[in-house]
């Protein structure tokens, strides 16, 4: 038995059950995949698949009982040599990164920049997601660091780290209603009119369906979005009143628009960069973490990661995130 039959075992899983799928992902052939999983199956002594023809129907009850092993041994054997790499100070690699749209647009690409300067051989896989599929890919090996925010508790499924603190603001043209009385809407004004806003506001767990069911409010969703330049686009078009994160918004004023603060009940949010459990994380993947939250001490980070240490991060600072200046008390 070896971590290739293994792999290409989790692989046919993870397809499905669909071996040219499985063979494409594992970069090898249909018929080497088959070859293997028989030998597999011949050192074993038993058969992983219930088969129809030359096809895979199901897996095995014994078939059910290896893969979840399996499972551990290959993401031991990733850890290992994640260590290794660590160790002998080696900054090639691959960082899988899942994220929203917003944080990819608008708050990783100046630490990106500094990651890949500092480690030019590392390769950056960037995959934006809803805010709902992040933690998804995490916890499904997609990923070895998620980026998202939340507004309550911190998420689960790995090692919360904080970076900042956001809110959200309320874009409307400048002839709109809203706009001439220059403050924050209520939420009951809010609700008033059609909203523009990410596709995330839909859930019934949202913080913004939240915020209404508290006051015994209801809104309408003319149009949700994942990316924040779209929701500026349908509320330039006419479509609805705009809720998106502050960090969208340009410092200087968004031409054609009025910016207001969010309604009060909107509560500020936290972005969290997120590594997953279990996982020895590698050093590059941590550095883009200190890239983003600069003001957390690289060495209870590292110590965090490592699972030594339980951590009681500082309140992040608002955004745009600054290093916070030292008390001259």
């Amino acid at each position: 038995m070896t971590l290739t039959q293994l792999r290409y075992l989790i692989a046919i899983v993870d397809a499905g059950l669909n071996i040219t799928q499985a063979a494409e992902h594992v970069h090898a052939t249909q018929s080497g995949l088959s070859k293997q999983l028989k030998q597999l199956e011949d050192r074993l002594g038993m058969l992983l698949f219930v088969r129809r023809g030359r096809s895979l129907e199901t897996l095995t009850q014994d078939g059910q009982a290896i893969v979840e092993r399996a499972r551990r041994i290959l993401a031991e054997a990733d850890n290992i040599r994640a260590y290794a790499a660590n160790q002998r100070g080696d900054t090639h690699g691959v960082l899988n990164i899942v994220t929203t749209h917003t944080q990819a647009r608008f708050v990783l690409p100046p630490a990106l920049g500094q990651i890949r300067r500092a480690f030019p051989s590392l390769s950056l896989r960037l995959e934006p997601a809803g805010d709902g599929e992040v933690m998804q890919r995490l916890a499904a090996g997609e990923a070895d660091l998620a980026l998202l925010s939340s507004t309550g508790t911190p998420p689960d499924g790995g090692l919360a780290v904080p970076l900042f603190r956001w809110s959200r603001k309320v874009l409307v043209p400048r002839e709109h209603p809203l706009a001439s009385a220059g403050i924050a809407p209520s939420l009951a004004d809010l609700a008033a009119w059609p909203l523009v806003s990410y596709e995330s506001s839909l859930r019934p767990d949202s913080s913004l369906q939240r915020a209404l069911a508290r006051e015994g409010l209801r809104a309408e969703i003319a149009v949700t979005a994942r990316d924040a330049d779209l929701i500026k686009t349908y509320v330039q078009a006419g479509m609805g009143v705009g809720l998106l994160a502050e960090m969208a918004l340009a410092a200087d004023g968004e031409p054609g628009f009025s910016v207001l603060p969010a309604p009060a009940p909107l509560r500020e949010c936290t972005a969290w960069a997120v590594l997953p459990s279990g996982r020895v994380a590698r050093h590059y993947t941590l550095e883009l973490i200190a890239a983003l939250a600069p003001w957390l001490d690289r060495h209870d980070l590292r110590r965090a990661a490592s699972g030594v240490l339980t951590p009681k991060w500082p309140s992040p600072p608002a955004w745009p995130a600054t290093k916070p200046q030292k008390s001259s008390d």
